[in-house]
């Protein structure tokens, strides 16, 4: 598979060429060297593509996790406490989850509530997210996860890894697209998400 599109958010590429350019290589490779005529192994239902050998996303996300876990990218999970007021959030979010709730508490939250978010591929604090589910799969990776791993100091970039629109038509209905997701981006405006992201699009 090969890199075609790329769009840097907040400088995330350069940040990544500049303190990070060996991972960036080495994603680069992990791409490249998965075989995507293997990995038509899905025979679409569906009325326009009935028949067909489409692109399967369970045989592509494990290619990926292969590629990764060679290359010892590991899976980071964040914990964390929910409070609704933001001066607290503010002061316990580079807290760990047990200091978090420790200071919650005494600050008058009662019960507060535990939650975490899992990243696939996380090394020397760069996150990489290789998403081929539905959209609001990858608004969620961008708006919501790379965004808590990054104010939690748990990472310093977030890296999506999509199919282009090209590469979309050769899978089943539904799945979320490079051009449209980083449309979405830029339709935030420029400081929307806040944290250094990095998109790919990627195609057989």
């Amino acid at each position: 598979m090969k890199i075609v599109q790329k769009y840097s958010h907040l400088n995330g590429e350069e940040y990544l060429i500049v303190h990070h350019n060996n991972l960036y290589k080495e994603i680069k490779e992990i791409i490249a060297n998965i075989d995507a005529k293997k990995l038509r192994t899905k025979i679409s239902k569906e009325k326009r593509k009935k028949g067909n050998a489409l692109l399967s996303p369970i045989d592509l996300n494990k290619a990926f996790n292969n590629g990764f876990y060679k290359r010892k990218w590991e899976e980071t999970r964040y914990n964390y406490y929910i409070t609704l007021n933001r001066e607290l959030m503010e002061k316990s979010v580079l807290m760990s989850a047990k200091d978090q709730k420790d200071f919650l508490i005494q600050n008058g939250e009662e019960e507060p509530i535990y939650s975490y978010n899992q990243t696939d591929f996380v090394k020397n604090k760069i996150a990489v997210e290789v998403q081929f589910g539905k959209y609001a799969f990858v608004a969620f990776d961008l708006f919501v996860k790379h965004m808590l791993f990054y104010s939690g100091g748990v990472i310093n970039l977030g890296i999506e890894i999509l199919p282009t629109k090209l590469m979309q038509s050769q899978m089943s209905s539904g799945v979320a697209y490079y051009e449209g997701e980083v449309y979405n981006v830029m339709r935030q405006g420029r400081n929307s998400p806040p944290v250094p992201l990095l998109i790919l699009g990627i195609e057989p």
